[in-house]
């Protein structure tokens, strides 16, 4: 049996829709169904229910909500994937859980490995950042998978907003100085399953191919629509926000890829996945 917590999001949503592909049983959790953030909850819930895998897809997002949000930003990011591991170790379940690119400061101009020290910007980085840390001292059969600029076809994402403000406005503004990698939420857990059955744990890089800004990537969404207005470049420091953000902070997947043998598709591949699955929806 396998235990999805945080099951209602981007990725979560995803690996619902792979294992019902796959006939795989699962058990599937949100905040209302498994509080993650105490331990003893987690460790009634999982009594009797031979869990052999944990994915946590919980996590708080709102970076820069973090900001003033600090203590609960830690529970969700920083302790509460700590304590699932420390559940999976008494089940002895394998365990996955998610980190960001944003544990890097941008300052080194070519792409992330695994080897890379974490700089946080962010409160939100930060409890990241600690999350990774703990959750590796705490279980030698953990996986913790580094990932950027997530959508999907479940809950909100970057994607969706462009679409949204394309419907309603003849010119945007994008930043074209924050510069990593959109991922596609399906490809996240698809290659995430694929590196699980290598059972090589550890610290792991997983986003799409290529890189783009936010600039970039807004510009393949508006082209893939058709939309006829006006696109214009703009800069992080014309929007003034609570939490820094690095400027470049794109992974390499190599490792990963290596381990499973396969290249990673390209983000304008799960672009174009993304959009159809829009239009499939009717949302498009």
């Amino acid at each position: 049996m396998i235990l999805i917590t945080g099951a209602n999001g981007q990725l979560g949503h995803d690996f619902q829709r792979i294992f019902k592909e796959r006939n795989l049983d699962f058990i599937a959790t949100d905040y209302k169904e498994l509080d993650i953030t105490n331990i003893d909850t987690v460790r009634e819930f999982v009594k009797d229910k031979n869990i052999s895998l944990i994915i946590n897809c919980a996590a708080y997002n709102n970076v820069d909500k973090a900001e003033e949000e600090k203590e609960m930003c830690y529970k969700l990011n920083a302790t509460a994937p700590r304590d699932l591991a420390l559940v999976a170790k008494e089940i002895e379940a394998d365990y996955i859980t998610y980190s960001t690119d944003f544990v890097f400061d941008g300052s080194k101009n070519t792409p992330y490995t695994e080897e890379d020290t974490p700089a946080p910007l962010s409160v939100y980085s930060e409890a990241k950042a600690e999350g990774e840390r703990l959750v590796l001292e705490a279980y030698e059969c953990s996986f913790v998978v580094r990932t950027s600029w997530v959508f999907g076809i479940a809950n909100n994402n970057f994607n969706k907003q462009v679409i949204n403000w394309s419907k309603s406005r003849d010119t945007l503004g994008i930043v074209d100085d924050q510069i990593s990698v959109p991922t596609y939420s399906y490809d996240l857990a698809l290659y995430s399953l694929k590196l699980l059955e290598t059972k090589k744990y550890g610290l792991y890089h997983l986003s799409n191919s290529g890189v783009a800004s936010k600039y970039d990537q807004a510009k393949y969404v508006l082209d893939s629509i058709g939309w006829k207005g006006t696109l214009n470049r703009a800069k992080s420091s014309d929007f003034v926000l609570p939490a820094k953000r690095a400027e470049y902070s794109k992974l390499d997947s190599s490792k990963l890829e290596v381990v499973i043998g396969e290249k990673i598709p390209t983000w304008e591949s799960g672009i174009d996945r993304f959009l159809n699955e829009m239009r499939e929806k009717g949302e498009l």
